[in-house]
C-alpha cells in the first residue's frame, strides 16, 4: 500500500486483467487517449470536457471500462483537470512513485488495464479524505445516471 492512499502498489511484473498489444491499444483508443493512457501523457489543463461536468453518474477507465470514480466524490479543485476526493473502491486503482520532471508524485493507474489516469495529491478537501485525484479527462468515460 502507498502511504498517501489505500491503493496497492504496482509490482515490477504486474499482470493486468486486460492485456492488449500496443497495436490493439492504438486501434481501440484515440491518438490522444493512447498518448495519455499508454504513454503516460498529460492533457492540457482546462481542456477536458469532463472538468466542468457535475451531473450524477460514474467515471470509468476509457481503455477498459473499469468503474473508478462516482460523481459524488468530484469537486472543483481549480487545477484544470477533473478532480475527485476518493475512488469508488481502493482496489480499482494501483499506484506507483513517479519521479519524472524533477518531482516526486504518486501516479494512479487503472488496476484492470494499467492505463495511466493521472496523479493523487494530499491537498484535497480536508473535510473529506484530504486527497485530490487529479485525472486526465481523456482517460475517463462518463456515464450519466
Amino acid at each position: 500500500m502507498n502511504t498517501l492512499t489505500q491503493h496497492p502498489e504496482v509490482s515490477k511484473n504486474q499482470k493486468f486483467i486486460v492485456q492488449k498489444t500496443e497495436a490493439e491499444w492504438k486501434q481501440t483508443l484515440s491518438e490522444e487517449q493512447y498518448r495519455i493512457l499508454r504513454d503516460k501523457g498529460t492533457e492540457r489543463p482546462f481542456s477536458s470536457e469532463l472538468e466542468d461536468v457535475y451531473d450524477g453518474g460514474k467515471y470509468s477507465c476509457a481503455a477498459c471500462g473499469n468503474e473508478l470514480f462516482d460523481s459524488e466524490s468530484k469537486f472543483d479543485s481549480g487545477c484544470g483537470w477533473p478532480s475527485f476526493f476518493e475512488a469508488i473502491n481502493p482496489e480499482k486503482i494501483v499506484v506507483q512513485t513517479d519521479k519524472t520532471y524533477g518531482m516526486v508524485r504518486t501516479e494512479i493507474m487503472c488496476a484492470k488495464c494499467g492505463g495511466h489516469l493521472g496523479h493523487v495529491f494530499d491537498d484535497g478537501p480536508k473535510d473529506k479524505t484530504g486527497l485530490r485525484y487529479c485525472v486526465n479527462g481523456k482517460s475517463l468515460n462518463f456515464q450519466k445516471k
